[in-house]
């Protein structure tokens, strides 16, 4: 089974906060992935490390057999990461940006063209291709933010929230291209506080808590981990956790 990620043993130290503790972590290629976790579990600094932004105190994330700290450049070729709250260039136009983007991965000008003009029509963006990017609204940023993760064509794209600012029929129409991409052979890892698309969604899911995986698996393998035969992905979250905190809380 080719591992699309594979985190060995990772670590990062703020301080005295330990905000990752030897976490270790498998997720096969071509698997829909949702990593969940309360605020504070280490989740957005796990995958700033798995994406290079940050260095790991300890420990490797292998991506598709190319470590990010000996291979980074081979890793990264590989990897599209989009952050909560993703960065775009207000005053570049829709294609402007994309076809930036694409430069910055050394993707030839036609075939940059080409792969703009159907990401930006997959994502209804094409009516606006004309207008400034600063007069989008947090979910149109949010949709180009997309096309451009995805616009060197990776093999993993990493979401941190993904459907946060999209309306109904927006967050559907992300949701399936997700699924598209995940159908042709490609792996999906996202974060999110939203435990219905997770539930829905994804394949495997894995839940930290204090830098540390507490529980991983199927949703039925995850309730059979925390008791609850017939429990939602929120109920089963909340009991895991609770039973973490309770397990870490110091007692009077």
């Amino acid at each position: 089974m080719m591992l699309a990620l594979e985190l060995l043993t990772l670590n990062k130290r703020y301080g005295s906060y330990q905000a990752v503790n030897n976490l270790s972590l498998q997720i096969p290629q071509g698997s829909f992935y949702a990593l969940l976790g309360p605020n504070g579990a280490g989740k957005t600094t796990t995958l700033r490390m798995v994406a290079g932004l940050l260095q790991p105190d300890s420990g490797d994330a292998v991506i598709l057999g190319h470590s990010i700290t000996r291979a980074s450049n081979a890793a990264k070729q590989l990897l599209a990461y989009i952050p909560d709250e993703p960065l775009i260039y207000g005053k570049l136009r829709p294609m402007e940006y994309l076809e930036f983007i694409a430069g910055l991965w050394g993707i030839s000008a036609q075939k940059a063209e080409r792969y703009a003009q159907e990401l930006l029509r997959q994502l209804n963006l094409w009516d606006t291709r004309g207008d400034l990017s600063e007069t989008f609204s947090r979910g149109m940023k949010q949709k180009l933010a997309l096309a451009g993760a995805l616009i060197h064509q990776p093999k993993v794209i990493i979401l941190d929230e993904p459907l946060t600012g999209l309306d109904a029929a927006a967050a559907r129409l992300v949701k399936n291209m997700l699924l598209d991409y995940i159908q042709q052979g490609n792996t999906v890892i996202l974060t999110t506080h939203i435990m219905e698309i997770a539930e829905r969604m994804a394949q495997r899911i894995g839940i930290i808590n204090h830098g540390q995986l507490i529980a991983e698996g199927t949703l039925d393998e995850l309730r059979t981990q925390s008791g609850d035969a017939g429990g939602s992905l929120e109920t089963v979250f909340l009991e895991l956790t609770q039973d973490r905190e309770d397990l870490t809380s110091p007692h009077v």
